[in-house]
């Protein structure tokens, strides 16, 4: 009985250690990176959600950043005149977010500690076109922020290969020149 209650109170321990950790800006030799070994050891397969143009494997110049400069934030740019409801801007939101998180994993990881470091700040904003998202997209690339445009499968709301949300990552100051001028979502 007794060694029951003392694996209640480690495992306890444990989880209130590993929730503070998760709530702040821990070191990130504390966070707990749950992404499986396994996706950073095979190549992604594309997907109707993703970037298929952008094969190369050579690091971001934003890695660089993270080490001189600390506030990092990510930035979804939504295309407004899609008309997407509430619940598919959430679900695409997610691919974005998720779409550059693994094109970061292996080029920038420096990068993406730091953000994570930051607590992961991310902001939603709108656009009205995909015209003007496409040239907000070259405006960040000439600042040598990486980007990842969502391409939705068009099986409910809207066309298929319809570019639907942009996600950008980076220093803010840097991330504000790009989408300073865009409204909240």
């Amino acid at each position: 009985m007794d060694l029951n209650w003392l694996s209640a109170i480690l495992v306890g321990a444990g989880c209130l250690a590993f929730g503070y950790c998760i709530g702040t800006r821990c070191p990130s030799f504390i966070f707990l990176r749950l992404t499986p070994k396994v996706l950073k050891d095979t190549k992604t397969n594309p997907s109707h959600h993703g970037n298929k143009k952008n094969k190369s494997k050579e690091p971001f110049e934003i890695d660089k950043l993270a080490d001189i400069l600390d506030d990092f934030k990510m930035v979804l740019v939504v295309r407004n005149d899609l008309k997407m409801g509430k619940g598919k801007i959430a679900a695409q939101c997610s691919h974005a977010t998720l779409g550059l998180y693994k094109k970061l994993l292996n080029r920038a990881p420096k990068a993406l500690n730091r953000w994570e470091i930051c607590a992961q700040p991310k902001v939603v904003v709108k656009i009205e076109s995909e015209e003007d998202m496409l040239v907000l997209q070259e405006r960040a690339k000439s600042l040598k922020l990486p980007t990842h445009i969502t391409i939705d499968a068009g099986r409910t709301q809207i066309a298929p290969n319809s570019r639907t949300v942009m996600a950008i990552l980076g220093p803010v100051e840097v991330v504000d020149d790009v989408t300073g001028g865009l409204k909240l979502l």
